[in-house]
């Protein structure tokens, strides 16, 4: 009898966590086929991404490559886009893979399950915003990061010819204030000064001007109170110009317009407001929310089919009091743990466990000057409020708890040494 095959769609943060448990106590042993499927040859930690967008993090050196990881963990990668699901089938379609010339390099596929995972993360929501989609940055994926980083050394570029520039300021816009639009923005103050320092730029960050808008009425909305008014101190002494209760309604190559008709001009425009699960997975005959995320039970199972899970920010999973988990990244953590157990007593014929969600704090970094954020203690879910050296130590230790996860405790050991060499021999961020 063939081994079942259970097929896990999105190498995010959870989806690696889960295939590389699954291949090490299954897949190794043969109970069972894991495969990973995934649009991208290669993986980052997405809350990484405004650091990949700042030249801050090296993606080339930080990215786990699918193939490599799978053949020392287990499982197997077949890289393509999920483009059709047949349920009755159980078997779903992979869309074909193009090069950079539109060239085709796999053809389309088909790839049978016995246990199917959506893993898919979420994207940036427009709300149908005119303009956004043609003029603004996005920092969904590493490719998007790297573009607005291209794009942005670019602009430096310019701003240091005095012929080409048509203004004494770098202005760039940031829409919406959560944890990717307010880290980015510290961000960037941080790459102006050592873009001047490595000579790279005439501009210095006096020159430079970050607006960020946000439609609430208090940064990080998402997150406590107390957070949002230490991290609005800290982001006005850097020199940020703050927008609350601001709704964009337009966007243009040169900027923003509000809803009050005000207009910001910009050099560089980013979109980072709003989430919402990949458009496509309301195309698959699965139960979704407006946002497109997939309606699932407390076990991760798909209301529609008891063979099919879904988990991290594409799902829509129910909590105690009828509020869903929230989408972050510590929830998706969570629910890879109890999806491996899942899926195992799913095979098995046992009873599925329920999630439920343990808050364990909020950390925010605002470059290499603060870090801020509230640890929970036990229980009691009694909050500790840090900042300074001790909240960038917790900060650090999420992104290395990541890398244990999927490489075990020697190769993270052995990753942190070799990032602090690095430190020491390459530039502190990247510039070409």
């Amino acid at each position: 009898m063939a081994a079942p095959r259970i097929v896990v769609v999105g190498g995010g943060a959870g989806g690696l966590e889960l295939v590389t448990r699954l291949g090490r106590r299954l897949g190794r042993r043969g109970r069972a086929e894991v495969v990973l499927v995934d649009r991208n040859p290669t993986h980052i930690w997405k809350p990484l991404l405004h650091e990949v967008a700042t030249g801050a993090l090296d993606s080339g050196l930080d990215e786990v490559s699918y193939q490599g990881h799978a053949r020392a963990n287990g499982y197997r990668f077949q890289r393509g886009t999920l483009c059709d699901l047949d349920r009755e089938g159980k078997r779903l379609t992979l869309d074909a893979v193009l090069d950079d010339e539109g060239q085709e390099v796999l053809p389309p596929r088909t790839l049978e399950y016995d246990r199917l995972v959506l893993a898919l993360g979420s994207v940036s929501n427009d709300f149908g915003t005119p303009g956004v989609a043609e003029h603004c940055h996005f920092l969904d994926s590493p490719e998007q990061a790297e573009a607005f980083r291209r794009d942005m050394l670019n602009t430096f570029l310019r701003f240091s010819d005095p012929e080409r520039r048509t203004h004494s300021h770098l202005t760039v816009g940031i829409v919406g204030a959560g944890a990717t639009g307010v880290e980015l923005a510290a961000e960037l103050y941080d790459a102006s000064r050592m873009l001047h320092s490595y000579g790279f730029t005439r501009l210095d960050a006096g020159q430079l001007s970050v607006h960020l808008l946000e439609a609430a009425p208090r940064l990080l909305p998402a997150l406590p109170e107390r957070i949002s008014r230490a991290v609005h101190t800290e982001l006005e002494k850097l020199g940020v110009t703050l927008h609350l209760e601001t709704r964009v309604t337009d966007v243009d190559a040169t900027g923003f317009t509000t809803a009050d008709g005000t207009r910001i001009a910009t050099d560089l425009s980013v979109w980072a407001a709003g989430i919402k699960a990949p458009p496509f997975l309301s195309t698959l005959g699965l139960s979704t929310e407006r946002n497109h995320q997939v309606k699932v039970h407390p076990s991760l199972q798909s209301l529609d089919d008891p063979a099919i899970f879904a988990f991290g920010d594409c799902a829509s999973c129910p909590q105690a009091g009828g509020k869903p988990v929230p989408p972050r990244a510590q929830a998706a953590h969570q629910q890879a743990s109890l999806l491996y157990r899942n899926l195992r007593a799913s095979l098995d014929g046992r009873p599925l466990r329920d999630f439920t969600f343990r808050d364990r704090g909020s950390l925010i970094s605002l470059a290499h000057f603060e870090a801020i954020g509230s640890l929970m203690r036990g229980a009691s879910a009694r909050s500790l409020f840090v900042e300074g050296h001790l909240a960038k130590f917790f900060y650090a230790s999420l992104y290395r708890m990541h890398q244990r996860a999927i490489h075990g405790s020697l190769k993270t050991a052995v990753t942190m040494l070799v990032d602090g060499l690095n430190r020491f021999i390459r530039p502190r961020m990247k510039l070409h």
